[in-house]
């Protein structure tokens, strides 16, 4: 049953992005002017794959914060919280918001990392399969930390400052982590090499996820 009410909130959220396109627009428009400005500011320069590297993940998350920040806000401001909290269990509401993140920054992760491989001619991947799962570890990590903190930080008055502010301590880990496995892949390790940082992501991922079932009623309901 739980399953079956995440589904249904996470369609609803799908439906209701499609209807506004707001977080949707607002990424796409952020990763263009970003990628824009890497162009401009690179020109003739010939940056390190560790910078390149670095920089990937730097979108990527000031994306992801552009975007996720209103998960919960859109209830709040059109009063629809208190209904959910009525009608919906909160294991139900957690897992179709998370679901929802999830698919959201994989999409805009991968987006931006095609857009980077196409357009930054000096970032050069060897290995792709260990980008493309650190792209895919890295997004669940950021969806699993954002879902609940997107949570904490609705009914507060400064919502878009606070976000990030929040965010950067607690995704810092993992951003570096995806920066390594990042360099590992510009180098063309082998899938062996990257086991270690894939480790760091999927245990980030969990202890973030099981965190969140443990204190996400209290914040629901609070």
């Amino acid at each position: 049953m739980t399953f079956i009410t995440s589904y249904h909130i996470f369609i609803k959220e799908f439906v209701s992005e499609f209807r506004t396109r707001y977080a949707l627009n607002a990424l796409l428009m952020f990763v263009v002017t970003t990628l824009s400005i890497i162009l401009f500011s690179i020109g003739k320069e010939s940056p390190t794959q560790d910078i390149l590297s670095g920089t990937l993940w730097i979108v990527i998350f000031f994306s992801a914060m552009s975007g996720l920040s209103r998960t919960f806000v859109a209830e709040e401001e059109r009063g629809t919280s208190m209904t959910l909290r009525l009608l919906v269990n909160s294991s139900s509401v957690y897992i179709g918001k998370l679901f929802y993140n999830f698919i959201l920054i994989l999409v805009l992760s991968v987006i931006i990392g095609i857009s980077y491989l196409l357009f930054i001619k000096e970032f050069t991947v060897k290995s792709f399969d260990i980008f493309w799962m650190t792209i895919f570890l890295g997004s669940a990590g950021l969806a699993s930390a954002s879902t609940i903190l997107a949570a904490i930080i609705a009914k507060a008055n400064t919502k878009g400052t606070l976000f990030p502010v929040l965010a950067f301590p607690i995704l810092l880990p993992l951003l570096l982590t995806c920066i390594n496995a990042t360099k590992l892949s510009t180098e063309g390790a082998f899938m062996s090499e990257a086991v270690k940082e894939f480790q760091i992501l999927i245990s980030f991922t969990v202890v973030m996820v099981a965190t969140s079932f443990l204190v996400f009623d209290f914040v629901w309901k609070d």
